[in-house]
């Protein structure tokens, strides 16, 4: 009854503080820095071990074994490194180093040429 003497409408008003409280945590940035717990590096397996698996750092076989030439006509080490439909497989997948990355490919390249390997397979 106050609201009609008075000439205020609710609606047209101030907003009550409950409401300008709630309307103040709601208008928070959506920018700027993230909480401390988010978007880390998970944490680690418990005491049961059941977490991810351990990826071991990959070994360039051809540093370890002492390989320095890659033979283009060993067919049985080339395919290792070619993939089923005849794609030279990555050097992130493989685990070889830069330089053998590089002599592997010319090897595989070469062994295709003289048609030791196939450029693709039929699908």
């Amino acid at each position: 009854m106050s609201d009609e003497i008075t000439g205020k409408s609710p609606e047209a008003g101030a907003v009550a503080p409950q409401a300008a409280a709630s309307a103040e945590a709601s208008a928070t940035p959506a920018r700027g820095p993230r909480p401390a717990g988010s978007g880390g590096p998970r944490p680690a397996a418990g005491p049961g071990g059941r977490g991810k698996f351990f990826r071991r750092k990959k070994v360039c076989k051809f540093c370890t074994e002492k390989i320095d030439a890659i033979p283009y006509r060993d067919v049985r080490l080339l395919q290792g490194f070619v993939a089923e439909r005849g794609k030279i497989v990555p050097r992130r997948l493989t685990g070889v180093c830069t330089t053998h990355q590089r002599r592997l490919t010319r090897a595989i390249k070469q062994a295709r040429n003289i048609a030791l390997l196939p450029f693709a397979t039929r699908h």
